[in-house]
């Protein structure tokens, strides 16, 4: 399943060398990862109506916003939820199941409007993405994700290793450009940002590539510098493609929970973000936060991650989403993952 969806005129190419199939399909990964955080709901719910039923009435309503809350979706999201559940269940007998149930759908019908595919045009040749983000946020990681994953689309892929405030970050890329049979343009710590992005587009388009991934620095506490560096990449960038950047993509770690608004803010001012990948999912409980940002900013959420290896980043799906934060699995769940790691 691919993280970006590609035209039918695509051009096709060798892919790189692949990791081993996964044991397990994606649903069941995805609810794996949202665990801790399907957990402190599934715990909070289950601890209110004591594994029987309950009226909604007021009290029950002020609980259950508390209970949202402690998973990071926030105090408005959180209220809205509470306030559509009052506004047609209320003085109902309710099962927790139930309770779960009708929050997973209003989740979903919050999250599907920004769970769209990153579309490669193959009109732009290449399709230039620059990928932003604080260092820590698993950025460098997950552009070689992004790249093992088109590689095997049949994208050709070239990455710059714009991050050259960090060694670690540098050599990072080169290893997964080795291992997913990308080409690589980097430089030696220290080198100017601009002039390695410059370098790449032009090695990019005279090599026919498909795809060029650009890695930036994230030292957030050094706003104005990076703002000014990220204007420069753009504004080189554009001197060789007007268009260029194509996609501007955030990297979020979940794990900040609701600091990633303020992320979202700082770097939707500085580079013009126009769509979002939330990493590390498996590693909080603050799952939440996902809602809360599509709720609040309403940019993409092209994917999420929830482990380490490049099968562990997917599209987001909205429905899957919001029905593995409320520990939701069933048959028919079981069923269509099987089905789509086939389809795969």
């Amino acid at each position: 399943m691919a993280l970006f969806r590609r035209r039918k005129d695509a051009p096709e190419t060798a892919s790189g060398d692949s990791e081993p199939a996964p044991k397990r399909g994606w649903l069941t990964r995805l609810r794996d990862g949202l665990g801790k955080s399907s957990s402190r709901l599934a715990d909070g719910i289950g601890g209110l109506f004591g594994g029987g039923r309950r009226r909604l009435d007021d009290a029950t309503l002020e609980a259950l916003e508390d209970i949202l809350i402690t998973a990071d979706l926030g105090p408005s999201t959180a209220a809205r939820l509470v306030a559509e559940l009052g506004a047609r269940r209320f003085d109902q007998e309710l099962s927790e199941e139930e309770i779960r149930a009708e929050f997973a759908a209003d989740i979903g019908a919050i999250l599907e409007p920004v769970a769209r595919p990153l579309a490669v045009d193959p009109a732009h040749r290449p399709h230039v993405v620059l990928v932003v983000g604080v260092n820590g946020s698993g950025k460098t990681t997950t552009i070689g994700k992004l790249a093992k994953n088109q590689r095997d689309a049949g994208l050709s892929v070239t990455m710059a290793a714009g991050d050259t405030f960090r060694a670690a970050a540098i050599d990072q890329l080169k290893i997964w450009a080795e291992r997913t049979g990308s080409a690589i343009v980097a430089r030696d710590p220290g080198a100017d940002a601009a002039g390695l992005a410059f370098d790449a587009l032009k090695h990019a388009r005279d090599e026919g590539r498909d795809l060029l991934l650009i890695d930036t620095a994230g030292r957030l506490q050094n706003k104005k510098e990076l703002m000014d560096e990220l204007a420069k990449i753009v504004r080189v960038l554009r001197k060789i493609d007007e268009n260029a950047p194509h996609d501007v993509l955030l990297v979020l770690d979940a794990t900040v929970g609701q600091n990633a608004h303020s992320q979202v803010e700082a770097f939707r001012d500085m580079a013009e973000v126009t769509g979002l990948i939330v990493t590390k999912l498996d590693g909080t409980a603050r799952g939440g936060v996902v809602v809360s940002l599509a709720e609040k900013f309403g940019l993409p959420v092209h994917a999420v991650g929830v482990g380490e290896t490049a099968d562990d980043m997917r599209p987001f799906a909205a429905q899957d989403y919001a029905r593995g934060l409320m520990g939701l699995d069933t048959a028919g769940d079981r069923a269509a993952d099987g089905k789509r790691e086939q389809a795969a």
